[in-house]
């Protein structure tokens, strides 16, 4: 009885190991209210992220991009966010404001 106890466990465990994991695969995309002027590459949240017209991907997330955190970083670098997250998964609108109180401003992401 015991054993059959250990062995549901593990299953359980390595089943949400593997459902993390999945999600961290997810691509990464944050749509931005203003355009880059030009391509634009950073780190964010542990990936890199490559920008271009309104739109950065994060084609290699890793388990901490899916962040609000991140999403700030993002804001800080390109200006302010209009979406963010993945296929699976997107933040939603109160986190997105959060990002956006520490957005760079459009003129400023233009001369960068």
């Amino acid at each position: 009885m015991k054993l059959r106890t250990l062995a549901a466990a593990c299953a359980a465990l390595v089943s949400v190991s593997f459902a993390g994991a999945a999600l961290a695969d997810d691509p990464i995309t944050a749509k931005l209210q203003n355009p880059v002027a030009t391509k634009t590459k950073f780190i964010a949240g542990g990936s890199v992220f490559m920008c271009e017209g309104d739109t950065c991907l994060a084609a290699a997330p890793s388990s901490r991009t899916y962040a609000t955190s991140t999403c700030k970083e993002v804001a800080k670098t390109v200006g302010a966010v209009a979406s963010f997250g993945g296929a699976r998964k997107q933040l939603e609108a109160d986190k997105i404001e959060q990002c956006n109180v520490v957005a760079l401003p459009a003129q400023q992401v233009a001369n960068n």
